[in-house]
């Protein structure tokens, strides 16, 4: 089975004080079985790696190796969900009190029947009220 893969997990895989024995399953989950993604999704995993860098937290050449990591994964992008935007996506904002981004992970969670595998709390809970297994609980 498949799952919903978003940024905050996404991100444990690339530093290590973020990293859990729940994510690193994960990791092993979307390895053997693959995950979907929105097309956002490629932007804010850059953009958090970027402002990492830019922090000190972590150099460039040490962005590339989690890069090449997570691009090895077989890893879907739904494409369906950007015209959804301003429309299915913006509602299930309003009505679960989240921003446009995470309500995009929530959509395509529950336009594939998928679990979501995130680390956002926020969105978890939205999530479990939409009836969308979440992982890690």
């Amino acid at each position: 089975m498949s799952a919903v893969l978003d940024a905050s997990v996404t991100l444990s895989w690339c530093f290590a004080d973020q990293a859990s024995a729940a994510t690193d399953l994960l990791l092993d989950h979307v390895r053997d079985f693959g995950a979907v993604v929105p097309t956002l999704w490629f932007v804010e995993v850059g953009s958090v790696l970027l402002k990492a860098e830019r922090r000190g937290r972590i150099t460039a050449p040490d962005v590339g190796r989690p890069l090449e990591l997570i691009s090895a994964l077989p890893i879907l992008v739904d494409q369906a969900g950007t015209g959804r935007a301003w429309t299915e996506t913006l509602e299930l904002a309003r009505a679960e009190n989240l921003t446009v981004y995470d309500a995009c992970y929530l959509d395509l969670a529950i336009r594939r029947a998928l679990p979501l595998f995130t680390q956002d709390r926020e969105l978890a809970e939205a999530a479990g009220r939409r009836g969308v297994a979440v992982s890690p609980a």
